[in-house]
């Protein structure tokens, strides 16, 4: 029985998985889309999106606490200093995602998921 197991497993170990995560989340902030499987991309919206409140913060203490799960310095400086003022009014919900279909090899469901860019 899984009852009150939240999230996906992604047929990985936990390790692997905070690992894919990670990279996705590093991918989308230095590209600002990416596309990758639906399953995927619901798993990685709340990951990023907890990064993105964290980081406009803009301490110290919060670039620390990205700084584990964006590991190239490039890309946390990115966070900090592009990404994260422009989302300073919005209350949440600082990703899109959007079905793009199936891959034609397996027949998975594709997604692209975006951050959201205001102005």
């Amino acid at each position: 029985m899984r009852h009150r197991k939240a999230g996906r497993s992604l047929r990985r170990t936990s390790d692997q998985r905070l690992a894919l995560l990670r990279n996705l989340a590093t991918s989308l902030i230095e590209q600002g889309a990416i596309e990758t499987t639906e399953a995927k991309a619901k798993e990685l919206r709340p990951f990023v999106e907890k990064l993105i409140t964290k980081a406009r913060a803009g301490t110290l203490h919060a670039r620390r606490l990205v700084a584990r799960d964006v590991q190239k310095r490039g890309a946390a400086d990115k966070l900090f200093q592009d990404v994260a003022p422009k989302q300073a009014k919005r209350p949440g919900g600082y990703t899109r995602i959007l079905k793009t279909g199936h891959r034609k090899g397996d027949g998975a469901e594709m997604a692209r998921i975006e951050i959201i860019q205001e102005a």
